[in-house]
């Protein structure tokens, strides 16, 4: 066991004015299982950068162990796997990388294959196998799982369940409770560390977060009466201070001893207004305190088109192709008016493609596709990297409301600020966002989202789910993350 120190680490991005980091100070053990969370934009991958090195920053990181990074950086990608693997690990032997690709259910035959010959999933498995060949060293693995299918997730969640000493960002809660020990939670203002898997977190995070809203109504009511009170208490105070003056003294003054007496009441009078305005002085500072972490979130909408007719999609016996290439064969389904279906299947087996299909690409195929012509479609797809320009340029492009699209993306965590940066400087999840907005903002009869939830954070996940379940789009989907087909009421449809 050894630790990694952090004191009064202090960070902030060139031409930022706001620290991304302020005076974080953490003890982390390098036994630990620790899963990273934290909405998009709150530093996740910045904090794995400043653990290697990457980035200067103000304050201290010490530690013994050495860190390894995942993804790699593969260069050359038409060497074989092999080739690479004794390149990054020279001392490694061939048996190692054979067990470790064996835990991950991938063939060692990947070895003799260049490295862009494998498919995304089979990349992704790959890199981690070697990731793990220096047992001495302590990993950052940001977001391993995105692009990949079910079952490879579920394999990966095994794999690292086996394994210690690394920190995990992701935001698969699936994946999180198999894996993890520990959560490193980037809130809004502060850093929280626990101990458990993601949901006794979030059960945790929500019993907080009910506690301080309730003490914060609490407190608002307490302030609003101590105000009234101190508002009477003083007006009291101030008609005391008069009668002990005297406005007309040839009709006021009664007895020598009248003076005092009203002294000692006006005296009274502003002791009590003192001890209340410091009440309320203590609700507020106390209120203040509160709310500071609660993601409180904010309800988003959607103006689906309601179509004449029950059934918008069937496919018969479809078959498509690339080239000379059958990517998938035989495929049969309807969806019909008010569905929720997501395609699931193995990474390869033709699920985008057929979404590509569906919304008018031009994709060879056999078999029949039923498809009204006035169907009209929002269309997310897989790829969001291509994003630039302001966000302007994008509504205009897509045809939809701006004041609209940004409030909507507003809704999912991002700034004003963000609004005028050009979406190149965007984070993957920031970009993948802006076209779920822009999707949102659109009115259309069938909404088809192709991985949608690639890079999105927990919180705004969560978001997604409440707005499908409230109301109840028609949708087409390809979408690995388990627990969300659960949470949308889907049908699965295997490919």
């Amino acid at each position: 066991m050894s630790l990694i120190n952090i004191s009064n680490l202090n960070y902030s991005y060139d031409g930022s004015y706001d620290n991304v980091f302020e005076n974080v100070s953490l003890n982390l053990d390098t036994n630990w299982r620790l899963g990273l969370i934290g909405r998009n934009g709150k530093g996740k991958t910045t904090f794995l950068k400043l653990l290697c090195g990457d980035l200067d920053c103000h304050g201290a990181i010490s530690s013994k162990v050495t860190f390894e990074y995942f993804p790699y950086e593969i260069c050359d990608k038409s060497r074989t796997g092999i080739e690479i693997a004794y390149e990054l690990y020279p001392d490694c032997e061939y048996w190692q990388i054979v067990r470790e690709l064996s835990l991950l259910d991938v063939d060692e035959e990947v070895l003799s294959r260049s490295f862009d010959s494998l498919s995304g999933g089979e990349q992704t498995k790959f890199m981690l196998a070697l990731l793990f060949l220096r047992p001495e060293s302590f990993l950052l693995i940001d977001e391993p799982t995105n692009h990949l299918d079910v079952k490879a997730r579920e394999t990966v969640g095994r794999y690292l369940g086996r394994k210690k000493g690394f920190i995990l960002v992701s935001h698969d809660r699936t994946l999180l409770d198999r894996c993890v020990d520990h959560i490193l939670a980037i809130n809004r203002s502060t850093i929280e560390l626990t101990h458990g898997n993601y949901s006794s977190w979030d059960e945790n995070r929500k019993r907080r977060d009910q506690f301080e809203l309730a003490e914060n109504e609490r407190l608002k009511a307490d302030i609003k009466r101590l105000e009234a009170a101190a508002k009477r208490t003083a007006d009291w105070s101030d008609r005391a201070e008069r009668r002990k003056i005297g406005f007309d003294p040839a009709k006021v003054e009664k007895s020598l001893d009248r003076r005092p007496t009203e002294g000692k009441k006006a005296q009274k009078m502003m002791d009590r207004a003192k001890a209340i305005s410091r009440r309320r002085q203590a609700a507020a500072e106390e209120k203040s305190r509160l709310l500071k972490d609660v993601e409180i979130a904010q309800e988003l909408k959607i103006s689906p088109l309601t179509y004449r007719s029950e059934r918008l999609i069937r496919l018969e016996s479809v078959s498509l192709f690339y080239d000379d290439m059958q990517v998938c064969s035989d495929i049969s389904f309807t969806l019909s008016r008010g569905e929720r279906v997501v395609l699931s299947g193995r990474n390869g087996c033709g699920k985008s493609s057929i979404l590509k299909l569906i919304h008018g690409d031009t994709i060879t195929y056999t078999g029949r596709l039923t498809k009204p012509s006035d169907l009209v479609i929002s269309y997310v797809p897989q790829d969001a990297s291509y994003l630039c320009g302001d966000l302007d340029s994008l509504a205009a492009e897509w045809g939809i409301d701006i004041p609209l699209f940004k409030a909507i993306l507003r809704k999912l965590g991002f700034s004003r600020e963000q609004f005028d940066k050009d979406m190149r400087d965007f984070s993957a999840g920031q970009k993948k966002k802006t076209l779920i907005a822009a999707s949102l903002s659109q009115k259309a009869h069938l909404y088809i989202w192709d991985e949608p939830l690639n890079y999105i954070d927990i919180f705004s996940r969560e978001q997604i789910e409440q707005l499908i379940s409230k109301f109840c789009p028609t949708m087409l989907l390809v979408e690995h993350d388990s627990r969300f087909a659960e949470k949308i009421d889907s049908k699965i449809i295997e490919i």
